[in-house]
């Protein structure tokens, strides 16, 4: 039976993938509350889209893959399946998109919490053994049944807990404190998994092993994040917040009050109508007087 090490460079390892799922999280949590505030059905999905490339992609597979770089096994060489890896991938970013969906088009609702979060909890499991199953080396893995058992229920716990911050979490500081559970949730999965494996190894003799050093992901890891931050920055500036949005909406109430204050107040079209004067400073007056005042309480509200 060979020797695992979980954290061969120490706790840079560990303190980098948490980063990277922090991040992650953030990213799509940022990404899913713009979604919310969209009122166009296509514009909602495909800021959807770039939550799961968030959350799965950079939140739980590039994490995964932070924290692989601290495992070795002593006695045999660790090589990675590039196509295995690869599909691990697309697992994290599909199912966790299939969860988004399923909560975030049409009416949020609890039972669509409790429906997606399992399905997705599941899948993120199943992506981070995919994950496991592309490793290669002198011998064969096998798994701990009640820590194996464990990580699936904090996957599913963890995925219900994250869809359910999607829908109810509002301002920054929740945000960000929700993204930091998420971390924690996601990472816990991960070396809980890890901690349930062991290795038998087939020979002491060190023969080459097919495929991959797991440092050969370093640079497309690097260059998938970078593409992700800023292809979410450019979403969430383009889109208005759900603040901004009823910013927007009190200004045009103000506008449509003092439209309809002039169409009332107007005199008639054909004379019989009093003339503005000293004492009646007249329509256009009055509704430049109430759409200045709408303008500074939108403005008063945005300073709050």
């Amino acid at each position: 039976m060979g020797e695992l090490h979980h954290f061969t460079y120490g706790l840079i390892t560990p303190i980098f993938a948490y980063a990277m799922s922090f991040l992650g999280s953030l990213l799509g949590l940022v990404s899913t509350a713009r979604a919310r505030a969209a009122t166009d059905t296509r514009r909602r999905a495909w800021l959807l889209v770039l939550a799961a490339w968030a959350i799965g992609g950079t939140g739980i597979w590039v994490m995964h893959f932070m924290a692989m770089i601290g495992f070795s096994v002593s006695g045999s060489p660790l090589r990675y399946d590039v196509p295995i890896t690869v599909a691990s991938f697309f697992i994290a970013v599909i199912t966790v998109g299939l969860g988004l969906f399923i909560v975030g088009l049409g009416k949020p609702s609890i039972w669509k919490v409790l429906i997606g979060g399992p399905i997705t909890g599941v899948s993120v499991a199943f992506m981070h053994y995919t994950g496991m199953a592309a490793m290669r080396i002198n011998g064969s893995f096998d798994y701990k049944s009640n820590l194996y058992l464990a990580s699936y229920a904090i996957a599913v716990v963890a995925a219900t807990v994250a869809l359910w911050f999607t829908i109810v979490v509002r301002g920054i500081p929740a945000t960000i404190a929700a993204a930091a559970v998420m971390g924690v949730a996601v990472c816990g999965m991960h070396y809980t998994g890890m901690a349930a494996m062991h290795v038998n190894l087939t020979t002491d003799n060190l023969t080459t092993v097919p495929g991959v050093d797991v440092n050969w992901f370093l640079a497309p890891i690097v260059l998938f994040v970078l593409v992700v931050v800023i292809a979410l920055a450019s979403a969430v500036m383009a889109v208005p917040s759900e603040r901004e949005q009823a910013e927007a909406a009190a200004v045009r109430d103000k506008i449509a009050a003092g439209d309809a204050l002039r169409t009332a107040t107007a005199g008639p079209v054909f004379g019989g109508g009093s003339a503005a004067g000293p004492t009646n400073p007249g329509t256009g007056q009055a509704f430049s007087a109430r759409a200045a005042n709408g303008i500074a309480d939108a403005r008063r509200q945005r300073g709050r």
